[in-house]
């Protein structure tokens, strides 16, 4: 099919990716469950363009250039460490309150700057590029891999499953959002719980060998 094989071998790991618990998913939720569905939504927005950039840069080449190039992958994988870390440490450090109970700011969020963090967190995320550079050529013809169609067919695909699987986790977060606004202690705890992932997360793949 268009130069790839074993095209539901490539859906099933894209789907076990999808479902593995990341930075991707601990965004979607977070804002979810603190600014509401909106909020969720717009963040599932940002993590698909990066994934979409993802795809592009695979498909056009960029993939091969990073694979043969050691320096470039490392320069990569340490921005989305840091712009992890950063996430992390601003959540911690934030006093005011995760869940808002003036009516105006949950239901007024800023959409463009969430939408902005949720397509850094995707396009910096190391995991999400090591699926693209190392995974999808082992699903894809040799003499197909200097063409761009195998690799925009299984992006498309990847990202619309991955979309399905963030649209659960936007709604199912945003539903409790009305009883944990009741509770700030909690809200607070969350953020800073959330803010402790984002840092673990960082330095795990920091300090995790890439083959």
């Amino acid at each position: 099919m268009n130069g790839i094989e074993n095209y539901i071998g490539f859906l099933i790991a894209g789907v076990i990716l999808n479902l593995t618990p990341g930075a991707d998913s601990i965004y979607i939720i977070t804002r979810s469950v603190a600014q509401g569905r909106k909020a969720g939504i717009y963040s599932i927005l940002g993590i698909g363009t990066g994934a979409l950039l993802h795809t592009f840069f695979a498909a056009f080449g960029l993939s091969m250039i990073l694979m043969k190039s050691a320096m470039i992958f490392n320069i990569i994988k340490y921005v989305g460490v840091a712009y992890l870390v950063y996430l992390g440490i601003k959540m911690i450090l934030d006093k005011s309150p995760m869940f808002e109970n003036g009516k105006n700011k949950f239901e007024n969020p800023d959409l463009f700057k969430i939408f902005k963090q949720g397509f850094f967190t995707n396009l910096l995320n190391p995991k999400v590029a090591i699926f693209f550079l190392s995974l999808m050529p082992q699903f894809i013809k040799p003499e197909y891999v200097e063409g761009p169609i195998p690799f925009l067919i299984l992006g498309f695909t990847f990202i619309t499953t991955g979309t399905i699987w963030c649209l659960f986790l936007a709604y199912s977060a945003s539903s409790m959002t009305n009883v944990l606004r009741k509770n700030d202690k909690v809200g607070k705890i969350m953020q800073k719980i959330s803010g402790g992932i984002f840092i673990a997360l960082g330095l795990q793949i920091l300090l995790k060998r890439t083959n």
